[in-house]
């Protein structure tokens, strides 16, 4: 009995080695992503880590990012892809019902920023109720939540993670 109890830990923890290995491969050589872009957040990761991906705030300390039109030329210029991260990034923000009015004003902001409706979201701290997820999903947003966070590495541009961005990108 003894002998099979070794073998089953041995097993296990094969396989948990394996899962390891295989999600920090994973991770390496997935899209990297920067949360918490916006005007109001110095970025330098951005350069620093080089993302393929960047999550951008639109009213962040109730600072329209169209205001800043050379911002967001920049930003266009980057060639990234883009998502909306939130609307004005409060503490698990979409934890709490979002009206649609307050949706279509972010919509318009973004819009007005880069000329195009956004099409991807993430919530803050990942926090997103049904009636939210419901919202988001009528108007046509694809919804990255935690799974998209475990495979990719995120970088945040004020290094204010769960993780430090160091840490991150050693992972």
């Amino acid at each position: 009995m003894k002998k099979t109890a070794l073998i089953i830990l041995l097993f296990s923890i094969a396989v948990i080695l394996l899962l390891a290995t295989n999600l920090l491969i994973l991770r390496a050589v997935s899209q990297k992503e920067i949360d918490d872009v916006t005007p109001r957040i110095l970025c330098s990761e951005l350069k620093k880590y080089n993302p393929e991906i960047l999550w951008i705030i639109p009213n962040y300390n109730n600072t329209d990012i169209s205001k800043n039109q050379t911002w967001c030329q920049e930003i266009l210029e980057l060639n990234k892809i883009i998502g909306m991260h939130g609307i004005k990034h409060t503490y698990k923000e979409f934890e709490k019902n979002i009206s649609q009015a307050e949706l279509e004003s972010a919509i318009q902001i973004w819009k007005n920023c880069f000329k195009s409706a956004p099409t991807l979201f993430k919530a803050p701290q990942l926090a997103l109720s049904k009636q939210n997820k419901k919202l988001l999903q009528e108007n046509n947003f694809t919804i990255k939540g935690q799974t998209n966070q475990i495979i990719h590495k995120v970088y945040h541009c004020n290094d204010t993670g769960l993780l430090s961005n160091k840490i991150i990108n050693l992972i």
